[in-house]
């Protein structure tokens, strides 16, 4: 038997274990057996309970933060590499320390370049993504990268609402890209929220670019975090006369006060991914798994066929 033909390996970080099982389940495969040991000063040492010599392995974690999580996942791709794994793939469906993708000030770290060098020293020779905060970090990696798109996931439910006067709406001009490729598959209107920060996750002015009034309007970002600029904008929506607002955010980071922000917000509902999993359950959020997605174009880069078709957008 050739290598092409044996079974890959799929291995979960404890993070993202319930995404895991999902995505297993979709694939058609169990997951491997991996046994963690503890420290008592909190290290940690994860150990494959089964033979991954000459195997395409395939290891699963979303990097949020704490920085055990990323740490997690490095040690797993090492422990892959030592066992002899022929290609070993970091499933990431959230890269976390993506929002340092450059130097936007002085004497600060490039932190998303600095995790790439990280997971490719460790042993990872495929990155497997989706919704990068910033398109171009798949160019701090000398491997092949998967950027998947959560368009593709999140289209099918927001045709499944059957709304009419639908307008797109980015929260900011960096997401503008983001918005103009929904609207296009849509053939809807754009709105952009333009905002001035005091400082990181504190917005000190926001005004509106474009026309809301009667209009059922959808926000798309990559992620959420403090949850301050979505229900800011959606606050501002219905004061200018939108007839409903939601948000579509790939990522469900949710610090903070944001699920009460939300709850209490003038968002009709927020609907996101299972990338991050949930702190708590409330009315307003929707999840839409992206196990189904990653399932599949796993399956394909099993067998070395085309995943073009997964990019809507």
């Amino acid at each position: 038997m050739s290598y092409s033909q044996l079974t890959p390996k799929l291995f979960a970080c404890r993070q993202s274990m319930e995404l895991a099982k999902k995505i297993a389940k979709e694939y058609g495969e169990e997951l491997g057996n991996v046994k963690i040991t503890p420290f008592s000063d909190g290290e940690f040492q994860p150990a494959f309970e089964e033979s991954v010599r000459g195997r395409r392995v395939f290891i699963i974690g979303s990097t949020f933060p704490t920085a055990d999580n990323l740490m997690e996942m490095l040690l797993m791709l090492d422990a892959a590499k030592r066992a002899s794994a022929r290609h070993i793939t970091a499933v990431m469906p959230y890269f976390g320390w993506a929002r340092q993708d450059r130097k936007d000030k002085p004497r600060v770290a490039i932190g998303a370049k600095l995790v790439a060098n990280l997971l490719q020293a460790a042993g990872a020779t495929r990155i497997m993504t989706m919704d990068l905060h910033a398109d171009q970090i798949q160019g701090f990696f000398e491997k092949p990268v998967d950027h998947l798109y959560a368009s593709t996931i999140f289209m099918q439910y927001i045709e499944s609402l059957q709304l009419e006067n639908v307008t797109i709406a980015s929260p900011d001009m960096g997401g503008s890209k983001r918005a103009y490729a929904y609207s296009k598959y849509l053939a809807s209107d754009v709105v952009i929220c333009y905002k001035q920060r005091k400082k990181a996750n504190v917005i000190e002015h926001m005004e509106l670019i474009g026309e809301v009034e009667g209009k059922n309007v959808i926000l798309v970002d990559d992620m959420i975090d403090t949850g301050g600029t979505l229900t800011r904008a959606a606050d501002l929506m219905v004061e200018r006369g939108a007839k409903s607002v939601r948000a579509i955010c790939t990522h469900p980071i949710l610090s903070g006060d944001a699920y009460e922000k939300i709850q209490n917000s003038k968002l009709t509902e927020l609907i996101v991914s299972d990338t991050i999993p949930l702190k708590k359950d409330i009315s307003k959020i929707k999840v839409v798994s992206c196990a189904p997605l990653f399932a599949d174009v796993m399956h394909k880069v099993q067998e070395n066929t085309s995943i073009s078709d997964k990019f809507l957008m």
